[in-house]
């Protein structure tokens, strides 16, 4: 789910706190070393998410933020800031020629460079929440 988030939205915060969870506490945000990542050049997104990229030769920018239950990618379109909120059961990671984020049948897709680079540990760290969240829902196997 997309959201403008350029001003504050009371009803917008709720739904993202509702699936993603809250932010980390200050406290919780240095023992984590960080729950957000540095801005990464947008190379792509799905057809949905077309409008929300800047139509001019302008570069896109995108970051990621950890939350609890999930994570939120932020997206700058001039003044505007768009924020997509993703559950980690919905989450899924891909890392080819470029780093992509897919979710609810959308995606978003940044270019590995310098940038990525720096982010790597970060990306670490995200895979790493994804993992343990995704051990919760283990299926378990019938024994006949």
């Amino acid at each position: 789910m997309i959201f403008e988030t350029t001003y504050k939205n009371k009803d917008a915060t709720a739904t993202i706190n509702d699936l993603v969870g809250k932010p980390y506490s200050f406290i919780e945000s240095i023992k984590l070393k960080g729950t957000g990542s540095k801005r990464m050049i947008v190379d792509d997104v799905s057809l949905g998410f077309k409008s929300i990229l800047n139509t001019v030769s302008d570069i896109n920018y995108g970051n990621i933020e950890i939350r609890k239950k999930g994570i939120l990618i932020h997206i700058t379109k001039g003044l505007k800031n768009f924020t997509w909120a993703i559950p980690f059961y919905q989450l899924h990671i891909y890392n080819t020629k470029t780093f992509s984020i897919h979710a609810q049948g959308n995606y978003v897709r940044f270019v590995k460079n310098k940038t990525y680079k720096e982010n790597k540990k970060f990306i670490d760290k995200l895979l790493d929440f994804k993992i343990e969240n995704d051990k919760k829902y283990d299926v378990y196997e019938m024994i006949s």
